[in-house]
């Protein structure tokens, strides 16, 4: 089952990729609550190339690693990866009138209910949205 969440940001495509896809502000949004952060993050953003994110609970209760692997990168464009457990993401970067709309779309997992899986990967694009918006 593939779940599809989007999220329209207010910021040049050129910001916008930058802080998608550059480490140093890929710690900066990349979590789903408060309680967490993002402290460390590793991005070889080419297809072939890797990627690491760790995302960690605030207070140190637990920790993972969010991992996979580029398939096909179109830069201020599209984004094609593979999670290290096999399960395709694509992320598309469309211009709007007033915003770029950022639309994701990846493969539910069959751990966590699909609801779950949908919410937290919305939060995080929300995170985003509210990150760069700060920037710019």
């Amino acid at each position: 089952m593939e779940i599809t969440i989007y999220v329209g940001v207010k910021a040049p495509i050129e910001a916008i990729w930058d802080c998608f896809t550059l480490p140093e502000h890929i710690t900066g949004w990349n979590f789903a609550s408060d309680d967490w952060y993002a402290p460390e993050a590793e991005n070889d953003l080419r297809a072939g190339g890797e990627f690491i994110y760790t995302m960690a609970a605030k207070d140190g209760s637990m920790s993972f690693e969010f991992t996979g692997i580029y398939t096909e990168v179109y830069i201020y464009k599209q984004i094609n990866y593979l999670l290290s457990d096999g399960r395709r993401v694509q992320v598309n970067f469309q211009t709007a009138v007033d915003e770029i709309l950022i639309t994701q779309t990846f493969e539910a997992e069959n751990e966590n209910p699909v609801e779950m899986q949908e919410a937290g990967w919305q939060a995080i694009l929300n995170n985003f949205k509210n990150y760069v918006e700060r920037l710019v």
